[in-house]
């Protein structure tokens, strides 16, 4: 007896609706990868070097007296490869004969979501080493507005960078807005929103306090044993950067034998540290919540 299988329009318009889903919604997922500073390779290319300088330092002058000190650039390269990942889903014929667009679209979505928590915890685990891995805050502190100000005071005394942001974890986040926020009401402005992409972003912005704006992620997890979790603040455009040589991309293979459709996402990429100095880790309580006070 022969096999009924999909028509190529229905598998076609499967093909669509997950693959269009996939790629929207891991682009939309991934809140700390979009304020990385963001590097491409090109074709033929295979490995990003980065140089890094040292600081130089100037001196008072003598009238008459000869200039004879000279400063080191103190020039060093560090190279990144980026590397693959992915994951396939497969679609069958009797599925794709249901025309079952909302099933397709889930299929999508997840897939998506998959990619984005996979890239979105690839720059989260970067935090911890930041500033050579001294952490502001402490197990067992909540993050207060107080905490969070002194967070970006000594970010600024300590010359992180001219520009911040901060990334932290919603249960962290909470604490601030339980006690101050609700009561101003701060919204996303053009000014808050600065450089950043407001359609990327707008979902995952809380505020802005002393100009820093202030970012949530579900993504961060608690360390082992305790209730804490590291968020950071770091300078964007110095401190960790994404290294893409191939963004999210999907397509589709049929196996006839399967009577199947195969869905595959795949990006090469690589979420790195540019420099330490321009950033730390923020260690405050990420527990769950009560809902019944």
């Amino acid at each position: 007896m022969p096999i009924q299988t999909a028509t190529t329009g229905q598998l076609e318009n499967a093909q669509r609706v997950v693959i269009a889903n996939t790629l929207f919604t891991q682009e939309h997922n991934r809140p700390t990868t979009q304020l990385l500073q963001q590097f491409t390779l090109g074709q033929g290319e295979k490995t990003l070097t980065v140089p890094k300088v040292a600081l130089m330092s100037a001196a008072r002058l003598t009238d008459g007296v000869d200039l004879i000190n000279s400063e080191n650039i103190g020039m060093t390269t560090v190279d990144f490869s980026p590397t693959e990942a992915g994951l396939k889903v497969i679609i069958t014929d009797k599925l794709a004969r249901q025309e079952n667009e909302s099933v397709f679209a889930t299929v999508g979505v997840q897939m998506g979501g998959a990619m984005g928590r996979l890239m979105e915890r690839d720059a989260i685990a970067l935090f911890s080493s930041l500033n050579g891995g001294t952490k502001f805050g402490a197990d067992n502190k909540v993050f207060s507005l107080d905490n969070l100000s002194a967070c970006i005071a000594k970010a600024r005394a300590n010359k992180f960078g001219s520009n911040f942001v901060i990334v932290h974890h919603p249960n962290a986040i909470y604490e601030v807005v339980r006690l101050n926020v609700v009561a101003t009401g701060p919204r996303w402005t053009s000014v808050d929103a600065g450089s950043f992409s407001f359609e990327l972003l707008k979902n995952f912005y809380a505020f802005s306090v002393s100009g820093v704006p202030v970012f949530q992620t579900a993504e961060i997890d608690k360390a082992s044993g305790v209730d804490s979790g590291d968020g950071a603040i770091f300078d964007p455009s110095a401190a960790l950067g994404l290294l893409t040589s191939k963004g999210v991309s999907s397509g589709t293979e049929y196996d006839l034998s399967l009577r199947a459709t195969e869905v595959v996402t795949v990006a090469d990429y690589l979420a790195f540290e540019l420099d330490d100095a321009r950033g730390a880790a923020l260690t405050y309580e990420v527990g769950d919540l009560t809902t019944s006070i």
